[in-house]
């Protein structure tokens, strides 16, 4: 079972548009997301290789297996939620064995969970992008010389500039830890004719996370005294990594969106933030999913960047604790009705297996 072999066959039970444009917060231009739901053929089911989500290559498409749609109702997941109450001009398909499904047994306390940890970790997301946008890293990656430093008079310096100083060559040092002392190595160097003392320099290669230790013939003294910033390194490290991560994987239309604005937050993904509070507000209070939003030209204003960053951190805040209070007394089951969910699975399969067999049998085609 795949995408092609998916949308050739009788098995989607239900299909809708879903995301920008179910919202009413598309703009030109804006992409057309289809999400659905299907049956697994019976041999899939009863066999070894059936398959619970199937996308298209470009992921704008997606398709749930009604057994795994049903679970992730039942985790209050607000993407699959969000389709049982899609506006009635944004469902394509809605068969006879879908349709006694009743969103209902669905809302319940756990949405305020889903929902509002689903917006913190989009808080989160603006707050990555901030940094990022705020302190960019260059391209060339920085090397364990530049978090190395020596003692200097009474006080340190850059290794590297201290190396310019004295007119030395890093590849020339060996160094030798000391006891009880993390970090801080003893540097020797060898000024012999062609390195024949064959220290290590200070690392194997630019790929090192660590200095490089030598072997050194007694005798000989150390030229000074190297602390290594081994923590520092290795967090430029991941963060440099994570950066230019970003920088090859990031949507450029948005960021060139988030540039035009000048307020260095993913403002699309603020707005979807803004988006998930409400809702979630709106099911304690009314006990239902409003995909279609009302609030609109509020929603627009963050997706321009009408705000600041600060401001809608603050305004995010004060939401979330609304919310916590509404929860608190609103009248809604703790958690979905699992016991409807397992029964409706077992009705749908059975119901359209049973007709999958009866059509067979009038075709010939069971064995």
């Amino acid at each position: 079972m795949n995408f092609e072999t998916l949308r050739k066959s009788d098995l989607i039970l239900y299909e809708c548009i879903v995301g920008s444009q179910a919202y009413g917060l598309s703009l030109p231009g804006s992409d057309v997301d289809i999400k659905g739901v299907y049956i697994a053929p019976i041999k899939e089911f009863y066999g070894f290789t059936c398959t619970d989500q199937i996308n298209n290559e470009s992921n704008d498409i997606t398709y749930y297996e009604i057994g795994k749609f049903l679970s992730l109702l039942c985790k209050s997941n607000p993407t699959v939620l969000e389709m049982l109450f899609s506006p009635e001009d944004c469902i394509q398909k809605s068969s006879k064995y879908f349709t006694n499904l009743d969103p209902g047994k669905f809302i319940s306390k756990k949405c305020e969970d889903s929902f509002a940890r689903y917006a913190f970790t989009q808080i989160k997301k603006a707050r990555g992008l901030n940094k990022k946008i705020s302190n960019p890293i260059e391209p060339e990656r920085k090397s364990i010389l530049d978090f190395c430093y020596v003692i200097f008079e009474q006080g340190s310096m850059a290794f590297k500039k201290w190396l310019g100083l004295k007119g030395l060559d890093d590849t020339r040092c060996g160094l030798v830890a000391i006891p009880h002392m993390d970090t801080i190595y003893a540097i020797f160097y060898d000024d012999t004719h062609e390195k024949r003392l064959g220290f290590m320099g200070i690392a194997k290669d630019e790929n090192s996370m660590d200095v490089a230790l030598s072997s050194v013939p007694k005798g000989i003294m150390p030229v000074s005294y190297l602390y290594f910033n081994k923590h520092g390194f290795s967090k430029y490290c991941r963060e440099f990594k994570e950066y230019w991560s970003w920088v090859k994987n990031r949507n450029e239309a948005r960021y060139e969106t988030t540039i035009k604005h000048g307020k260095n937050y993913d403002s699309k993904n603020m707005m979807h933030t803004f988006r998930l509070l409400e809702i979630s507000q709106e099911i304690a209070v009314h006990k239902k999913f409003f995909v279609r939003r009302s609030d609109k030209e509020e929603l627009m204003k963050i997706r321009s960047g009408y705000y600041s960053y600060e401001d809608l951190i603050t305004m995010a805040e004060e939401k979330l604790d609304q919310i916590r209070q509404l929860y608190a007394s609103a009248d809604l089951p703790d958690e979905p009705d699992k016991d409807y969910a397992e029964k409706i699975l077992i009705q749908i399969r059975r119901d359209y297996y049973r007709d999958e067999f009866q059509v067979s049998a009038r075709e010939g085609q069971l064995a």
